[in-house]
């Protein structure tokens, strides 16, 4: 496995489960502007990956900005400095010297070289993947999937049509689904439609302790019990790690998906088209590629899972 992170709260709840899981051999963690700026996120990358005692994983610092429009953080979810401004010991390690677009690239070639696929999960703005399978197309041969956290069949967050991430940067979303369906990679979107269904609550939260993983683990959720005004909360995109680990705990359904780039009020929405086969082969505007679309999860399953790994 391969992260694509924009280090927030709850991409810290997928770094800890990626880096702590036995069943993962996480390859390299690249960073992307987001909920913070790149600066945070590859701060706060290292430091999640050092309380999960994984000082091994080389993170590569990465697009800093979208393709086109301006980074527009998330602080009011995220805090400061995207960590939920805890009182939490920094890490001093280097990031690899190479950009986020070089790392993925090398792993991906050395992936395919030996036939040990890689499943990438992008939980940012896919800015650098968009410019990975652009500019080295070939890389693609090393990739299993891509299972994306972003998108919704539903509403959005950032506005009323758009979810965060595809909001952030949708040419580069619109540029991922469209390469990947020509490079024949199959792609998983792990949208709004289940992202807040997977809940840790705050008494467990509270019996997570005795390492440094479990300590951030639980301040991690109190963080998020104490924005969301709740007595828990979602391990956000923890959960599209979790359903690499076990994706039988989601459903998906296979629908055409596009990026709306043009709108004024649904800039970024992601257009999952639901309609009949016939409609979908006389479309006016033609194909669209075609994913798989997650529309419920087993949120019990997938909340056992990351306490059980995280603790």
């Amino acid at each position: 496995m391969v992260l694509d992170v924009d280090t927030g709260l709850d991409d810290a709840c997928a770094l800890l489960l990626a880096a702590r899981h036995p069943g993962l051999d996480l390859k390299a963690v690249t960073c992307a502007g987001g909920n913070v700026g790149i600066d945070d996120v590859v701060r706060n990358t290292l430091t999640v990956l050092d309380a999960a005692g994984r000082p091994d994983v080389p993170v590569a610092r990465g697009a800093a900005v979208p393709l086109i429009q301006p980074v527009r953080p998330a602080r009011h979810v995220h805090g400061e400095d995207g960590l939920g401004d805890l009182d939490w010991p920094r890490s001093t390690r280097p990031t690899d010297p190479r950009h986020a677009v070089e790392l993925l690239r090398d792993v991906l070639r050395d992936a395919a070289a030996t036939g040990e696929l890689v499943t990438l999960v992008p939980l940012a703005p896919m800015t650098n993947v968009a410019l990975l399978l652009r500019t080295y197309p070939e890389a693609a041969a090393g990739l299993r999937e891509i299972v994306f956290m972003g998108g919704s069949a539903g509403i959005g967050n950032a506005t009323a049509s758009a979810e965060f991430n595809i909001w952030s940067d949708p040419e580069a979303a619109a540029i991922v689904l469209a390469a990947a369906n020509q490079l024949g990679v199959a792609v998983t979107m792990y949208g709004l439609d289940v992202f807040y269904d997977v809940v840790v609550t705050l008494e467990q939260a509270r019996k997570l302790g005795g390492s440094p993983s479990a300590e951030l683990a639980r301040k991690l959720i109190e963080k998020r019990s104490e924005r969301y005004q709740s007595d828990g909360g979602s391990i956000g995109d923890g959960g599209a790690v979790c359903a690499v680990i076990d994706p039988s705990g989601l459903t998906t359904e296979p629908h055409p998906v596009r990026v709306e780039l043009s709108g004024g009020w649904s800039r970024g929405r992601t257009i999952v088209d639901t309609r009949t086969a016939s409609d979908q082969a006389n479309d006016v505007q033609g194909p669209a590629p075609v994913i798989q679309v997650a529309t419920a999860v087993d949120a019990e399953r997938y909340a056992e899972l990351w306490l059980t790994t995280v603790s």
